[in-house]
């Protein structure tokens, strides 16, 4: 992973405060108790996928790289948690001088991962470890929901284009983590340009029902569009009657018009009659792009219209009706001092009903069949089999604090794409199933 192409550089204001109380005052109390420089291994995973769910899709993980980063107290932060006597004044102290030190190392963004795997593991003291927790889970849990929606309609497209358009249906900041979580799901352009400015995600866009109505007619609003933006181009067609709107369409823009897009009606119906036309027209080129509240169910039933392309909102960024992925972040081995010298020795939660977890520090890797097909996500804390040492899932994200492993979106996309394949073929089903791989403790 090389720091190449990765978009650019937009300030970022410090995430310190984009978390809990609770993660500052244990901070305080365990300097009164001389416990915050223990050194600590805390991870980040889900115990259980979504109802239904056949895998999940690690997202995120470049965003996460970045708060670490600009993770620290400014003057501003420090006299409000000063004035506002969140902590007391040594903790304040200790807060102004707070930069991340500790090694993380996590699944690279794009793999697919299952319950229990150790999605991102975090090493320090217990003090700058334990302050992460919650912009870490706030960012994985947001991204990797919208990037498993991503993957499962980007599976139901076949490889027809998948364009992310969702950014009206939810937060403006929001809007752009979910076009970057989409792309990392296999989605191919987005119409967000802030997403496009920061992640250079390819933008796409060209009018809205509103641009017809603007003008005195149908015809008048394609001409002005094709005159601009030229015979590539989109053309709405279901402000009023479809097939006489591709006939304008074509008429105007001639068989070299780029797309028509539909966006309302029974599309399946409709993209039918609608390529017919084109084609009797000459037109056999044109694109023929659908929108209007798809989501992978809306994608699979139109695998056998003439569809090029689909626009996806709504859905795409709730997540599909699954807008988290409830990972949590848990102490799973601690230090009785900072010295490296002493043992780390597992800690757990013990509790009743299926919050209970594992503890020490994990490895994980994936073991396949003879032909190289995904059988088993196998996690352990001890020495790692001869067999699954070049099966390790976990790479090196940050080291001594410096972050070491970030990489182009579209490394992770690719990555993402090549772990979907070598999952078995029933991870590809839209129905309601179990994991599709068994997570195996050694």
């Amino acid at each position: 992973m090389n720091s190449v192409d990765l978009g650019r550089r937009v300030g970022v204001p410090s995430t310190a405060l984009f978390t809990d109380q609770y993660e500052l005052t244990m901070v305080q109390a365990a300097l009164k108790a001389g416990t915050a420089d223990r050194r600590s291994v805390f991870e980040a995973f889900t115990r259980r996928l979504p109802e239904g769910r056949r895998y999940g899709v690690v997202a995120g993980t470049g965003r996460v790289l970045d708060a670490v980063e600009n993770f620290h107290f400014d003057d501003e932060m420090l006299a409000f948690l000063r004035d506002q006597r969140v902590v007391d004044g040594a903790t304040v102290d200790w807060l102004a001088d707070y930069r991340f030190g500790g090694d993380i190392w996590g699944y690279p963004e794009g793999e697919v991962y299952f319950p229990g795997s150790p999605l991102l593991r975090v090493e320090g003291s217990f003090a700058e470890c334990v302050l992460l927790e919650t912009v870490i889970l706030s960012i994985l849990n947001h991204d990797s929901a919208i990037a498993a929606a991503a993957s499962r309609m980007s599976a139901a497209a076949s490889g027809r284009r998948l364009i992310e358009m969702g950014a009206r249906r939810t937060h403006e900041l929001s809007a752009v983590a979910a076009s970057r979580a989409a792309y990392v799901g296999g989605f191919h352009t987005t119409s967000d340009l802030a997403a496009g400015f920061r992640y250079n995600i390819p933008t796409v866009g060209t009018s809205a029902h509103a641009f017809t109505l603007l003008h005195d007619s149908e015809r008048d609003a394609f001409r002005a569009q094709v005159d601009s933006l030229g015979r590539d181009t989109t053309l709405l067609v279901d402000t009023y009657d479809v097939t006489e709107a591709v006939r304008t369409a074509v008429e105007i823009a001639g068989p070299e018009l780029g797309a028509v897009r539909i966006d309302s009606g029974d599309l399946l119906l409709v993209a039918h009659r609608v390529r017919q036309q084109l084609d009797e027209l000459g037109a056999t080129e044109t694109s023929i792009v659908v929108t209007s509240d798809l989501d992978e169910y809306a994608i699979a039933s139109l695998a056998a219209a003439p569809v090029d392309a689909y626009g996806v909102g709504t859905q795409l960024v709730t997540g599909s009706g699954h807008p988290t992925c409830s990972m949590v972040y848990k102490l799973v081995a601690r230090a009785e001092s900072a010295d490296p010298a002493d043992p780390l020795r597992p800690v757990v939660k013990k509790s009743l009903g299926a919050k209970s977890s594992r503890g020490g520090r994990k490895w994980a890797a994936r073991r396949s069949d003879e032909y190289g097909v995904a059988e088993a996500e196998v996690i352990g804390t001890g020495e790692v089999p001869a067999d699954l040492v070049d099966r390790q899932l976990q790479v090196e994200l940050v080291r001594g604090g410096e972050v070491v492993a970030r990489e182009p979106l579209e490394a992770a996309r690719d990555r993402h794409i090549a772990a979907r394949a070598g999952l078995p073929m029933s991870a590809m089903q839209l129905s309601r199933g179990e994991p599709v791989l068994p997570t195996e403790y050694v």
